[in-house]
């Protein structure tokens, strides 16, 4: 699809109020995407495990104003005002707008909560983006119900990529790949798809237990961080290892086989931080205890063989993955020897999940 196919035809009556609400997951991502173009274009293309219990849910009520084209919204989290999120959504509506134009219309009331303590280092902008263009997607399609439902979910992964790239992979999907890649049918740059190729049934049920090492706010932003892939002088390298890690990944997804599985996510994870490390200026995002968690989990697979990996966000925090039958053993082991190592003793245990779902009122 291209982005004229996004852009609305005439709305056959505007409501004068109604309301939607969703909730959209947080993903992590297995082949990494760090640098981008404008706007929100990734400069490499990326694969992600949708989550399940770290989410945000989101209404958005909407009355009908008189028509001078402001955009007008109030904004609470947890049910109180947060004017400090304010602007970036404000922004997020302006680069919308085209696509949405009922946006000038009605002034919106948008109630967001996550399942995740908000300062707990898990970054909730993918699914904080993603749950709110389900919302305006839900309003549209009550203004054109004729909309075809593929036409849905990728407009809604395309103004989802606009608010935060990362999100558009939140939408839809268990593994959700982004970034045009010859060698993936559909694969777009605009907005992600549920990835097309066979993928063995022990990824259908992974579990992914976050550690939370620091939920502080990270020294450098992740907007931040992209940018200063321009002119990196490892970027053209790392870019051409992503699609690489891409092809490299369909066998691997087929067979199960979760040696290299285990290969692959970790490099890409430690890749991503090199990326960091090296440019300028240069900056660490993990913490002593993140690699204090990381030499544990390499030599507890040593001695067990369990298939245990981590991989890392942009953060200091940690994503343990591992396959749903070894379920006791591994959380075992984090209670015992890892929860130390974590912020207040504290990790949360998650899952690969389906995409975003609408809560019925």
């Amino acid at each position: 699809m291209t982005e004229k196919q996004f852009l609305p035809g005439n709305y056959l009556d505007l409501p004068k109020s109604g309301k939607a609400t969703w909730k959209a997951p947080s993903n992590i991502a297995l082949v990494k995407y760090w640098g981008k173009k404008p706007v929100q274009i990734p400069a490499n293309p990326s694969i992600s495990f949708t989550l399940d219990t770290c989410a945000t849910t989101t209404s958005v009520s909407f009355d009908k104003k008189e028509d001078n084209g402001a955009l007008s919204f109030d904004l609470l989290f947890d049910g109180k005002p947060k004017e400090d999120f304010k602007p970036k959504i404000h922004t997020f509506f302006e680069r919308i707008r085209e696509y949405v134009p009922f946006l000038g219309k009605y002034h919106f009331t948008i109630e967001t909560s996550n399942s995740f303590p908000h300062s707990s280092g898990i970054a909730s902008s993918a699914s904080g983006m993603a749950a709110l263009s389900m919302c305006l997607m839900d309003v549209e399609k009550t203004l054109n119900p004729s909309m075809a439902e593929n036409l849905f979910h990728a407009k809604a992964s395309y103004l989802a990529r606009l608010g935060s790239g990362s999100a558009c992979r939140s939408i839809k999907g268990s593994m959700v790949q982004w970034g045009a890649h010859e060698n993936i049918p559909n694969s777009s740059d605009l907005y992600g798809i549920e990835y097309p190729f066979e993928v063995n049934s022990v990824f259908n049920t992974f579990c992914d237990t976050i550690l939370l090492v620091h939920k502080g706010q990270k020294q450098v932003s992740s907007t931040v961080g992209h940018q200063l892939m321009h002119n990196h002088p490892y970027a053209d390298n790392r870019f051409q290892q992503a699609f690489s890690n891409l092809d490299r990944l369909k066998p691997i997804l087929a067979s199960g086989d979760l040696e290299e599985f285990i290969k692959l996510v970790e490099s890409e994870a430690l890749t991503l931080h090199a990326m960091m490390m090296t440019s300028m200026p240069y900056f660490i995002l993990m913490k002593p205890d993140t690699l204090e968690i990381i030499n544990k989990v390499w030599e507890y697979r040593s001695e067990t063989k369990i298939p245990l990996c981590f991989t890392l966000d942009a953060g200091a925090n940690v994503h343990l993955l591992y396959p749903l039958s070894e379920k006791e053993n591994v959380r075992k082991f984090i209670k015992d020897n890892l929860a130390e190592h974590c912020e207040n003793g504290q990790y949360i245990h998650d899952g690969v999940g389906s995409g975003a779902i609408k809560i019925n009122s």
